[in-house]
């Protein structure tokens, strides 16, 4: 398995998962796009994957609410390295997101982030992949990789959830069943020059109170909760030429949760 030569850009790849999805494709020879709204975060992850896997790395600060930036990428990417093979779509607005309205309990839960959720987590991964699809098609190797939920998969078992200050949150929801839709879509329409799947991951342990900690991994096959390295080989294996024959799948890698 051999990335050498080959581009990625991973939205969100100043976070945890997406520096992580970073570190395993530039493992294999990849050189990486680090897209992200912080640039901080941008920086500091393009400097360890550099400086830890010794290929070239680019930092490009996007706020994927804006169309116009967006619309841009390829054309940045292009000039700098000259291809696009693997786009990641990482960025996301996530339950633990601090946003007034959005974990709340539905009652209150607000329309106004709810078209937030939708524009970052839906709208930004079908107009990013619709202007890179071209690049995508020419490289020969082009992947998408889109990152879904469980709770697009299922609805959320709310009793998880009880006596913490956790909530859930329906836009989250929404977007990501969407997500897993457009895969579904793109890998049709986008083939056969474009292969586009995508992975599920399971509840990742950050730090939450100890009584839903304990509720999930009573849950989880496995358990435990998910940690960042649990992603890096379903990357790989989807940005690769190992799933050449793979396209419009979900690969879930939840620890067995919705096995139930």
């Amino acid at each position: 398995m051999n990335l050498e030569g080959r581009v990625a850009c991973i939205t969100g790849g100043g976070g945890h998962i997406g520096a992580a999805m970073g570190e395993a494709l530039a493992e294999l020879g990849a050189a990486i796009v680090v897209l992200d709204v912080d640039a901080d975060h941008c920086r500091d992850v393009a400097e360890s994957i550099q400086r830890d896997f010794g290929v070239r790395t680019m930092v490009l600060t996007t706020d994927l609410t804006d169309e116009n930036a967006v619309r841009s990428v390829p054309r940045v990417v292009l000039s700098e390295f000259g291809r696009l093979d693997i786009l990641i779509h990482c960025a996301a607005l996530v339950n633990s997101s601090n946003l007034a309205g959005f974990t709340s309990p539905f009652a209150e839960q607000k329309s106004d982030v709810w078209r937030m959720a939708l524009e970052v987590n839906l709208t930004a991964p079908f107009v990013l992949t619709q202007v890179c699809a071209d690049a995508l098609a020419a490289s020969g190797h082009g992947s998408v990789i889109n990152i879904g939920s469980l709770y697009g998969v299922g609805g959320p078992d709310m009793r998880l959830y009880e006596n913490t200050p956790m909530g859930n949150s329906s836009a989250y929801a929404a977007s990501k069943g969407g997500v897993l839709s457009l895969t579904r879509w793109l890998a049709t329409v986008l083939a056969p020059r474009i292969r586009v799947n995508s992975i599920t991951p399971g509840g990742l342990w950050r730090n939450q109170p100890e009584a839903f900690h304990q509720r999930f991994v009573a849950r989880t096959p496995l358990q435990r909760m998910g940690a960042e390295e649990d992603f890096k080989g379903a990357a790989a294996y989807l940005a690769s030429d190992l799933s050449l024959y793979v396209t419009g799948h979900n690969l879930v890698v939840d620890g067995g949760f919705t096995t139930w």
